[in-house]
């Protein structure tokens, strides 16, 4: 939108940055331009799929109201629809889009506040003439925009936004520092000018500016339930946020690592599809050539995940559960156009290399077969499942735990091929403690609260609003790079509201992890997935892969180097002649996979470096 031009005259632009979006919607686009606004949508259908197009614009007398741009899914809208009808709307589709547009109408900017789902949605209010961005509570659907000298450009991505001549890709000293610190700090859009609109917000562009609002954040509540109604209150929510997800116009599968949290979201739509006779589920699994045969332990993997998948399916064989596990080798992982997709996907790096390409091929696969899958994402970050929750040493760190060192994870890798002196310029380390207490003071503090109870519902915040952030963004943009949507129903806002006041001591009633989602879904699942260790996403063991690291990272030192003047190109040589063993598959790897992707990314987006 802008106030300045005519944004009529601005067809091929809008066309340019909603072309970016292809891959987010394959299956319909639309454009929408008046003097001083102008929407674009690329569709993936899901409900009502000759319906539900886009933009959709709600009309009055022949003249036009409001135009919706919408990414996701929201979960209660026919119970919306019911109350809308009974205001006086009459609706001309039976998809969800017309119902969260219906809802604008009715109840203005607050109408976000009645909506349960993921969505990412951009509203032009011809009346106001005002741009309103949206988005869901806990930021399932990505949603950035920039803010120009008389109006502002926004996009599901980054990449959207840069496709428009008005916004150059370049990132300053603190882009550069979000990019490194692996903390997700609200708001940051790492490009210089970029904005993500903050989960939960709305963001209204107008003449005046541009004004911010959050409509939902966590609040603390005393909680009064006992374990066991605590435990069946988690299971009663489980049981509407799973059915309610279930609801699709195409086929739809589960993803399914043989931990406890994807077997939980499985086994309950498997249940829910039986009881309404609605067909079988399918699921589906990554594996990797050998991996189970040749898996050798690590700091955060205990077993592989294939033998728990498996027990699963067989435990679920009555509900007639179809599985199939996506099989890749180091070869698919390393194909330049895998890479090359991922980073696409990405629109920055990320340096984690093999996790993001096998999830971009288990999606791709999927998408074969499926076009909405469900996941167990976030369970961890709700329930308090990853191993540093329950390590004194990180939990009193004073940091954020994930980065304390002994967590088993290397967010780091690219932090340790810079040159020397940018490292000390940009201090990381500082950068990622004033981070660190700007999220301490976000805190909701619940009065009378001390000691581990209280340190722990920082260390819950921390999750539910930072780490989360950082996977759920991974899933968005490796699902939505193939066109599949995945739904996640652990951050239904309700179940999350719940078990974020549960006490600690209650989260952990039997000694282990997860003890509040491990009683609630115990009648489900078989033994061996209910006594499992939590086992992150896998990442691959095949020596071959780091020695495609190191043939891609010397073929890459041999000719134009963009990252040249950011990197210690002497220290990843030396990296390269460093033995390739045990030690090198965290180090050396991760180092590697950071500055192929560093420099990959410098080059083909042409990123100005402004530090």
């Amino acid at each position: 939108m802008g106030y300045d031009r005519d944004l009529t005259e601005s067809r091929d632009t809008l066309r340019g940055m909603t072309e970016q979006m292809a891959c987010r919607g394959p299956d319909d686009e639309g454009m929408w331009l008046s003097p001083h606004g102008a929407v674009g949508h690329r569709r993936l259908a899901i409900i009502d799929i000759e319906g539900g197009r886009q933009p959709m614009i709600a009309e009055e007398d022949g003249r036009e109201l409001v135009v919706l741009t919408y990414s996701g899914e929201v979960y209660n809208f026919t119970e919306l629809r019911e109350e809308l009808e009974e205001l006086g709307h009459r609706f001309r589709t039976r998809s969800d889009t017309e119902v969260v547009l219906r809802a604008y109408l009715e109840w203005g900017p607050g109408f976000a506040a009645r909506l349960n789902g993921m969505y990412a949605l951009g509203i032009w209010d011809t009346r106001t003439e005002e741009m309103l961005l949206v988005r869901d509570r806990m930021g399932i659907k990505p949603l950035y925009y920039y803010p120009t000298l008389d109006g502002v450009l926004f996009g599901s991505e980054p990449k959207a936004i840069l496709a428009n001549p008005l916004c150059r890709p370049a990132v300053d000293a603190d882009g550069l520092r979000e990019l490194l610190s692996f903390v997700k700090t609200p708001e940051n859009g790492i490009y210089q000018g970029m904005y993500e609109v903050r989960p939960g917000s709305v963001v209204t562009v107008g003449r005046h500016g541009v004004a911010k609002e959050r409509y939902w954040r966590l609040e603390s509540h005393e909680h009064t339930d006992d374990v066991e109604t605590t435990v069946a209150t988690v299971r009663g929510l489980l049981d509407d946020i799973v059915e309610r997800q279930l609801i699709s116009d195409v086929p739809l599968c589960t993803l399914l690592s043989g931990g406890l949290d994807s077997s939980a979201v499985t086994a309950l739509a498997a249940n829910a599809l039986y009881r309404y006779e609605e067909g079988k589920l399918r699921s589906f699994a990554v594996d990797f050539v050998g991996y189970a045969e040749n898996f050798s332990p690590d700091e955060m993997r205990d077993t592989p995940d294939t033998p728990y998948v498996h027990d699963l399916v067989r435990h679920l064989d009555e509900l007639g559960v179809e599985h199939a596990d996506i099989i890749l080798d180091s070869g698919d992982l390393m194909d330049p156009e895998v890479r090359s997709a991922v980073l696409r996907a990405r629109d920055m790096p990320t340096g984690i290399g093999d996790m993001d390409s096998s999830l971009y091929l288990l999606f791709k696969a999927i998408r074969g077969h499926s076009t909405v899958a469900l996941s167990g994402e976030s369970a961890d970050e709700v329930f308090g499942g990853y191993r540093w929750f329950h390590d004194p040493k990180a939990v009193h760190a004073g940091t954020f735990p994930w980065l304390v060192e002994g967590s088993g994870h290397r967010f780091t890798a690219l932090e340790d091929v810079l040159r020397p002196d940018l490292a000390r310029e940009l201090d990381v380390p500082g950068y990622r403690a004033a981070r660190y207490r700007q999220a301490l003071d976000e805190v909701p503090r619940l009065p009378g609260e001390t000691g581990l109870e209280a340190r722990m519902r920082e260390i819950s915040y921390l999750h539910l609003t930072r780490f989360v952030q950082i996977l759920l963004d991974r899933k968005d943009r490796m699902s939505m790079a193939v066109g599949l949507e995945v739904r996640v129903p652990f951050c239904d806002h309700r179940l999350v509201e719940y078990v974020f006041n549960a006490p600690w001591a209650m989260k952990t009633f039997d000694g282990r992890e997860k003890s509040l989602l491990r009683a609630a879904v115990r009648d489900v699942l078989p033994a061996s997935v209910l006594e499992r260790r939590k086992s992150p996403y896998p990442s691959t063991q095949d020596p071959a892969y780091e020695k495609g690291l190191r043939d891609r990272t010397a073929r890459v030192l041999s000719g134009h180097v963009a990252a040249e003047p950011l990197v210690d190109v002497g220290r990843i040589r030396a990296m390269l002649e460093a033995p390739q063993d045990e030690v090198s598959r965290h180090d050396v790897r991760g180092a590697l996979e950071g500055f192929l992707q560093f420099n990959a990314w410098l080059e083909r987006y042409r990123v100005r470096v402004d530090v």
